[in-house]
This record gives C-alpha cells, sequence and structure tokens, in this order.
C-alpha cells in the first residue's frame, strides 16, 4: 500500500509516500480500504513530536478515517495512528456506520473537530441559554461546529475571530452574531466591544500565547475558557489561582483523548452530530481534498491559517 510514514520527526517536509506492507490486524481486527482520512492541526504536532503524547518512529501519522468493511458498508474510525495510508486495520465493531446522507468528507467533520466542539460547549464549558461564547479560529474544522452548535443550544450572542475578511464573513453565514479580527492589538478590550461593553462568558481557544492571556482577561465573573490546543506554539502566562477566586473564573482544559477512552462520551457526540448533518440542521464545512503527495501542502495550509474548514485526504487518489 501506499501511505505517509515519516522516519525524523519535524514539519512538512517529513511527509513522505512510501509503499509499505498492509498493517497486521489485531484480534477482531480487519485490514480495510481506506475511503477517506480527516486531516487535523494536532497531526502537526504528531509528526514534530510535540504533543500531550509522545511517538515512536517510523510513524504513518493520523488517526481519523473513513473505512469499507468486508460487508461493503462505510465506518468511521479513530485510530492512535496510521490513518495516513490506503488501508488500515481496525474492528468494524468499534467503528461508527455513516447515514446514507452523510458524504465520507462531511462524515469526518463529526470526530476529532466535531466531537472536541460538541464536548467543549456540553461538557467542558457547560453552556447555558442566553450566554456569550467566543469561538476563536471561528472558519476551522473546530470553530465552523462549534459556532452552529452555540447557536443552536441557546448562546445569546456568538462572537468568532478570525484572519481574514472571507473566513469572517463564513462565520457570519454560520451564524456567528459578530466576527471580528484575530489579529487585533488589544484582543481583550476587541472582545468586550464586541459584547456590548461586558465580559464575555464562553471561550473557546486554541493558539495560546497572548491570545489565551487576553482571552482570560475578557471574561466575566463567573466566566469559563476551555483551552483545547497550543497553535501558537508559545505558552500562555502561568494562571494566578488568585486572579480566577477574584473573578470566580475558570480555566479547562480539553482533549479529546479522555473523551475517546469513555466510547460512551464520544458516541454521543458523534451520533448526534451524524444526525444533524443527515437532517440539515448544521452544515459541515469541507475545505480541500489532498492525494498522499500533497498532505505537506496540507499541513503548511493549517500552520499559516490559510485552510477553512475541514481538510482530508483520498488516499486512492
Amino acid at each position: 500500500m501506499r501511505a505517509i510514514q515519516i522516519t525524523e520527526f519535524g514539519g512538512p517536509e517529513t511527509l513522505v509516500v512510501r509503499d509499505l506492507p498492509d498493517p497486521e490486524p489485531g484480534p477482531g481486527e480487519f485490514v480495510m480500504d481506506v475511503l477517506a482520512a480527516g486531516i487535523n492541526y494536532a497531526d502537526t504536532h504528531q509528526t514534530e513530536d510535540s504533543y500531550l503524547s509522545k511517538q515512536t518512529l517510523p510513524l504513518i501519522p493520523g488517526g481519523e478515517v473513513v473505512v469499507c468493511d468486508p460487508q461493503g458498508r462505510r465506518l468511521l474510525g479513530l485510530l492512535g495512528n496510521g490513518g495516513y495510508a490506503q488501508k488500515a486495520a481496525a474492528d468494524p465493531n468499534r467503528l461508527f456506520p455513516i447515514p446514507d446522507a452523510v458524504s465520507d468528507a462531511q462524515a469526518l467533520t463529526t470526530l476529532v473537530q466535531g466531537a472536541t466542539a460538541w464536548h467543549l460547549l456540553r461538557t467542558s464549558t457547560h453552556l447555558q441559554p442566553g450566554e456569550t461564547v467566543v469561538v476563536h479560529a471561528g472558519a476551522g474544522g473546530v470553530g465552523t461546529i462549534a459556532i452552529q452548535l452555540a447557536k443552536r443550544w441557546g448562546a445569546g450572542r456568538v462572537i468568532a475571530t478570525a484572519s481574514s475578511e472571507d473566513k469572517r464573513a463564513l462565520t457570519l453565514e454560520l451564524g456567528a452574531d459578530v466576527a471580528i479580527d484575530s489579529r487585533v492589538d488589544d484582543l481583550t478590550t476587541a472582545l468586550r466591544e464586541a459584547n456590548e461593553g461586558r465580559g464575555v462568558d464562553v471561550v473557546l481557544e486554541m493558539t495560546g500565547g497572548p491570545v489565551f492571556d487576553q482571552s482570560l482577561a475578557a471574561l466575566a465573573p463567573l466566566g469559563r475558557l476551555a483551552v483545547f490546543g497550543m497553535a501558537g506554539r508559545t505558552p500562555p502566562t502561568p494562571v494566578d489561582a488568585g486572579r480566577l477566586m477574584a473573578r470566580s473564573t475558570a480555566v479547562i482544559g480539553f482533549w479529546l483523548v479522555h473523551v475517546a477512552q469513555r466510547p460512551y462520551m464520544l458516541a454521543e457526540a458523534v451520533t448526534d452530530l451524524m444526525g444533524l448533518i443527515a437532517d440539515g440542521s448544521i452544515r459541515p464545512i469541507v475545505g480541500e481534498t489532498y492525494s498522499l503527495d500533497d498532505v505537506a501542502a496540507a499541513h503548511r495550509a493549517l500552520r499559516d491559517r490559510s485552510s477553512v474548514g475541514k481538510l482530508v485526504i483520498d488516499p486512492q487518489r
């Protein structure tokens, strides 16, 4: 089979296409054709070995696939790695059937990014009706779904941030009430002004550094900031507990691995999102589809923030 395999850690240049043996199936597993694979920002950390879980070389990156099982059914699955390939080994009983009304690429929006958005709002921040929600990177894979879910679940106002006019326009199309430039110098003031001078209740943050610091400062009393990424690769200022107590605010970490370790939690989110897509209640934003030979370009697009929506690999192309 053809697959992306990295033999040294680094940037997009390490993503090399190789001819490799088919994977060996474990107990209850089958080797199945990969119809589509998802690309996530965390994959750029995986290739650097700079994320929360340490990696071992050689490595086939990617953990998000749509496969065809021996009965011809399309199934969606989350693997530890090995997704950037023409074949993957998995247990069909641990995968999600895809409704006929949902395309392969649309299904991929529900797993890592969709389930992250779902649980950030439901499980981590416990969004309440009428609250103001800030969605950073609103045109990205998590952001585009989070905007729609927040409005569906009763947010009083959704404020999206994005780095270009086109991206901000997309967030407004998806239901954001206000879209602001993520590159403003004083993000705290911009967020408060977007909320009519008041602090905000919920922030979904995945950049780190000054974005984290200024978002925390924009919280209203009893506000919650959920951090689910480190895209800026710059750590925020350490959080002082007294500062949190003074305004009764909270900082909540989120890593989807802990949801995946409780399969019923992952299933609840993915099943709900599949249904919402199938009946047209939410609009999944699918970006570019890449061949295996072009995966490095996809990683560069994620890192320079030029991508929109969910990026997908067609490994058979």
